[in-house]
């Protein structure tokens, strides 16, 4: 027998591992628990006995020997000096194509009530960063079956959008229309921090018994805590990452980013971060562009995942912070009028506000054009509305202006499209081409 024989036979020892030591829980601020006694990881879990059974937490920073935790469920039957016991790593998740149909919360628990994911293979919650050249470019276009999106917006498979939109505005009928109308493989949806009744109505309503069987949902409404938000975005991605890897073609629609934002932010305020931008400490626009870069497209051997990123717009500003910052770190967005909504005008899509970065990379020569001839006489028109609606313009001032006039009904029906209808994306191009024939 050889050195090289003896060597592979020979037993090695496993090294020894890290005893678990249970601390207590001194100090309660909020939703912040303080422990001392334990020593654990950031990102990692600790066990916290309550009088009414087992709590979980997770370790969210420290200081000296103190740790942070934030729960991960409502936070009650909680005692002076509950004992505290690091239970190691993040939780393991069982992905695959088990998860078509079902509804889960932002940890992987499912809440469909249709019994318990099956856990025949199991991953971490690890965010994979992927090496900006292996990329694939992105290079054909993606049907979401709106035709304003489709023909004058025109999103390329892989692309990251924000929907930017204030509250009511029918952000969410948007995004049940895109699940429904898109010929992507798998479907992730996020609803972070909405309200609970609209869970319901958009599983049910919404996007329908043949949008959710292609899709998975993960919910984290309202009242949920911050960590649970905090993770349904991230397991959002998570999924749609696994899908991607597996060579599919993900729509992954995440409702909504700034939910994201404000989850963190209650974390880092919690554990002592000092604010910056209008109480957004500086960890807030740290993660938001950590999250976003997740999707996109994978390598040769991978599918993509194109996003739809919503973006809360707190009074209609599309300076908020949150905004600000979403719109340096996407590849386009689409914004939402909530005068167009009043006017029943719907889907409500500001044609003259939004923009797609990677069109020119996706379309014709001849597409780009029309659709900026529709832009062009959609602004014009918005341009001299008052002067239009008060009857200070005269016909025949400014032919450009006329024409505008003439075009606008044309324009906003081709723009409008009902909640349930589907348009394909070479339809789109045929009727924004015969269109743009009466310009």
């Amino acid at each position: 027998m050889s050195v090289l024989d003896s060597l592979m036979n020979c037993a090695i020892p496993e090294a020894p591992s890290a005893p678990q030591v249970s601390g207590k829980l001194v100090r309660v601020v909020g939703l912040t628990l303080e422990a001392v006694g334990c020593r654990a990881a950031v990102g990692s879990l600790c066990r916290i006995e309550t009088i009414d059974g087992s709590l979980e937490a997770e370790v969210v920073g420290f200081s000296g020997e103190k740790l942070y935790l934030m729960p991960s469920e409502e936070l009650k039957g909680v005692v002076p000096g509950a004992k505290v016991t690091p239970i190691g790593g993040q939780s393991d998740f069982p992905y695959g194509p088990h998860l078509l149909g079902r509804v889960i919360d932002g940890i992987g628990n499912p809440i469909d009530g249709k019994g318990p994911l099956i856990k025949d293979r199991k991953q971490r919650f690890v965010p994979v960063r992927m090496n900006p050249l292996a990329r694939k470019p992105i290079s054909e276009p993606m049907d979401v079956g709106v035709r304003a999106i489709n023909a004058v917006i025109t999103v390329g498979k892989g692309q990251r959008m924000g929907l930017f939109a204030g509250s009511g505005v029918g952000k969410s009928v948007l995004l049940g229309m895109m699940t429904r109308g898109s010929t992507a493989d798998v479907t992730v949806v996020g609803l972070i921090g909405e309200r609970g009744r609209e869970v319901r109505e958009f599983i049910e309503d919404i996007l329908g018994p043949e949008g959710r069987a292609r899709s998975v949902v993960v919910a984290a409404p309202a009242d949920a805590s911050p960590l649970m938000r905090l993770k349904g975005c991230e397991t959002s991605l998570a999924i749609a990452e696994y899908f991607r890897d597996q060579g599919k073609n993900v729509l992954l629609l995440m409702d909504s980013l700034t939910r994201y934002a404000q989850a963190q932010r209650e974390i880092a305020l919690a554990i002592g971060e000092p604010p910056a931008t209008k109480g957004y400490p500086p960890s807030v626009f740290a993660r938001l562009p950590a999250l976003v870069e997740r999707a996109g497209n994978g390598s040769e051997n991978q599918g993509s995942i194109t996003a739809f990123f919503t973006v809360l717009t707190e009074g209609d500003d599309l300076q908020d912070p949150i905004a600000d910052s979403a719109r340096a770190i996407l590849d386009g967005h689409i914004v939402l009028s909530r005068a167009l909504a009043d006017s029943g005008h719907y889907p409500a899509i500001d044609v003259e506000k939004s923009i797609s970065r990677v069109m020119p990379m996706v379309t014709t020569e001849q597409h780009q054009l029309e659709a900026r001839a529709i832009k062009q006489c959609y602004s014009l028109y918005e341009q001299n509305r008052d002067l239009i609606a008060l009857g200070a313009y005269q016909a025949g001032a400014d032919p450009r202006i006329d024409k505008a006039i003439k075009l606008k009904p044309l324009i906003d029906a081709f723009l409008q499209q009902k909640m349930k209808e589907v348009l394909p994306y070479e339809r789109c191009c045929q009727e924004l081409d015969a269109l743009c024939k009466a310009l």
